[in-house]
């Protein structure tokens, strides 16, 4: 590589918060979903990359893999010149001319794949999507909130950071967690603060957005590393699961005590998890073809094995009447009857390759996305007509990992690859 190119690449990393420490531990933190396919999803991890021969390939092979592993670009959707520069600016800046020739090379070794194309169903409902990148670059953007003054709020994993922004005026501000954190998932609590799970450092944080002070609880048991999706229950208690770990946990805020629970399931993998309107708390296994319930004052839990031992799910949500919604990666959308133990699933739109990920339930309408097309798919469910529609995501090449409703009934989403949060408006 030319000294004019190791200087380049060098400012250039520099300018990226993404760090290969933090991708490593993302890896550790993150195993690959069943058959997936889609960008960070660990595949071909562990097995030796190498890009093809062309111009650029080794300024492109040496930057690419100072942040990230390279199967994430022999494993993506592919993207003509345009869209790989759209993606790499969320990422890196580069000069000029070493913008260009990368571009050139991704777009003619690995151009847009047409298969992936999500099958999209035309319907009645309108919605509008409005997007911000977010400003560090290279952060992995996942998880936003917003609160009834419509703050939005999100975690930037790989830069250890929460975000904040206002959607009336596009300004933005970024807290810095401890180094290592990498958090997974953010929630808000009814005093204001903003809680994260450290998925990186075997913790759970509380940030105060007002004067940035950080409160971090360690794990009490080294086995629990990985922190990840975070609940409350009714009683302010928050509850929170460890993928890797196979764990549930439980934090008492007042006290800091900390309990944790594994999953009677070997290797369950929970992921999701949600409070119905009785107070149970309901989990998602990404390891294992169930659900499980968790009373949250006795700790018990109780699983429910899923018409398929193949099924793996991510998200969940409830039905005002506490039916169950999930997510299969294996390209279903499902409901369970928690009173009649009854399951039943719908093909999603495109396919046993859609690979549902985040799911919410706003005003009794089921919305999720189907990861695995290109552009992302946001897709809407209306239980009471089993009818499907949905829509591509304008910048739809990073991922919906998390998506919630919004205290006036629309969504926040986000592109974590492309360093993107987002707000899905929907017509009333």
């Amino acid at each position: 590589m030319a000294r004019l190119e190791r200087l380049v690449l060098a400012a250039a990393c520099a300018a990226s918060v993404v760090t290969v420490a933090a991708t490593a531990q993302q890896q550790t933190n993150q195993p690959p979903g069943p058959g997936g396919r889609g960008e960070g999803q660990g595949r071909g991890r562990g097995q030796a990359v190498t890009l093809p021969e062309g111009p650029a390939r080794e300024f492109t092979q040496t930057m690419c893999a100072s942040c990230h592993p390279l199967n994430m670009i022999t494993g993506s959707a592919g993207y003509d010149r345009q869209g790989w520069h759209d993606l790499i600016a969320t990422m890196i800046r580069l000069p000029d001319a070493q913008d260009r020739s990368v571009t050139e090379y991704l777009a003619a070794n690995f151009p847009p794949k047409p298969e992936r194309r999500p099958t999209l169903v035309p319907g009645d409902t309108r919605i509008s999507i409005k997007e911000w990148i977010a400003p560090t670059l290279g952060q992995r953007v996942r998880d936003p909130l917003q609160l009834a003054d419509k703050t939005i709020y999100w975690t930037g994993m790989f830069a250890s950071l929460v975000g904040q922004l206002d959607p009336k005026t596009g300004e933005m501000r970024e807290f810095k967690l401890p180094a290592g954190t990498t958090p997974h998932s953010i929630i808000n609590d009814r005093d204001g603060y903003i809680w994260f799970t450290g998925n990186g450092n075997g913790t759970v944080g509380r940030l105060d957005p007002r004067t940035s002070d950080i409160k971090v609880y360690p794990m009490p048991d080294a086995a629990a590393r990985d922190p990840h999706t975070p609940v409350f229950d009714r009683d302010g208690n928050l509850w929170f699961t460890l993928q890797n770990s196979n764990m549930v946990g439980r934090l008492i805020p007042a006290t800091g005590d900390i309990k944790l629970l594994t999953m009677p399931t070997a290797n369950a993998r929970p992921y999701g998890i949600i409070v119905n309107s009785q107070g149970l708390l309901w989990v998602a296994y990404n390891g294992a073809g169930k659900l499980a319930s968790i009373d949250p004052k006795t700790m018990e839990l109780k699983e429910y094995p899923m018409p398929s031992p193949a099924s793996r799910v991510r998200r969940l949500d409830v039905l005002k009447d506490d039916t169950i919604f999930y997510g299969d990666w294996r390209g279903y959308l499902g409901r369970f009857d928690p009173k009649t133990g009854a399951f039943k699933e719908w093909p999603s739109p495109s396919g046993a390759t859609s690979q549902p990920y985040a799911l919410v339930v706003v005003n009794d309408v089921v919305w999720y996305n189907e990861s695995g097309q290109r552009p992302d798919a946001l897709v809407r469910f209306d239980p009471k007509t089993e009818k499907f529609q949905s829509w591509a995501i304008p910048s739809g090449i990073g991922i919906i990992r998390h998506m919630r409703a919004t205290p006036d009934g629309n969504l926040v989403i986000h592109q974590s690859s492309s360093n993107r949060v987002g707000l899905v408006t929907i017509e009333k």
